[in-house]
């Protein structure tokens, strides 16, 4: 069996250092409401099983060994999240979802924010690369059986950001919500929102 309580340890670690992943939450959170911030941590946690399925099949070893795949992957992701930042800024007034009356519009901007999420993990390749790095430090090759053991230890990692993305989004939201009570305070929130998503775009896309 894979060292799962220390491997936990190790991803909570992780989780918890600052990165793409935690202002994306913390920016949905601040900018469009707690609801927002918790779909947003779930399409976060919800694209991890994307890279857990390319490391298990193998597939990250041909990312890794192409430097053009990876590229390409690369500056689609920066681009994704460039595109959401800029519409974010070409909005005339910030979005709200918290309080909304009409079910469907709320429902319809959430699923939105949901698949915009998953879609940016998938596109970021240093993400795969971490989990073909990272879940393998903690496999035991004596004990056999590796890719069931590196599903159980992607389904602790999962299960650990979807719970630390979530209190982020409880925290955002709740900052959000009282600069939100100024209709000028919100609307600079969305502009700073627009910007947030440009940068993690332009991080994405310069090498490390």
């Amino acid at each position: 069996m894979p060292e799962v309580w220390l491997f936990l340890i190790a991803a909570i670690t992780l989780t918890l250092a600052p990165g793409p992943d935690n202002i994306y939450v913390l920016t949905r959170g601040i900018t469009q409401g707690r609801k927002a911030g918790l779909v947003s941590a779930l399409g976060f946690s919800s694209g991890l099983i994307f890279h857990t399925m390319l490391a298990v099949l193998g597939f990250t070893a041909l990312i890794k060994a192409s430097p053009l795949a990876y590229s390409l992957l690369r500056y689609a992701g920066a681009g994704y999240l460039i595109y959401i930042g800029v519409r974010t800024l070409r909005s005339h007034s910030a979005i709200h979802l918290q309080g909304n009356a009409e079910g469907n519009a709320e429902t319809m901007k959430l699923s939105r924010i949901y698949w915009q999420s998953v879609i940016a993990n998938m596109l970021n390749p240093k993400v795969t690369l971490f989990f073909i790095a990272f879940l393998p430090q903690f496999v035991n090759a004596s004990a056999g059986h590796i890719p069931a053991q590196m599903l159980l230890l992607a389904a602790v990692f999962i299960a650990q950001a979807l719970a630390i993305f979530s209190l982020v989004a409880l925290f955002s939201g709740m900052v959000g919500a009282f600069f939100q009570r100024k209709k000028s305070a919100a609307t600079t929130m969305n502009r700073l929102a627009g910007c947030a998503f440009i940068g993690l775009g332009i991080r994405i896309a310069l090498p490390q």
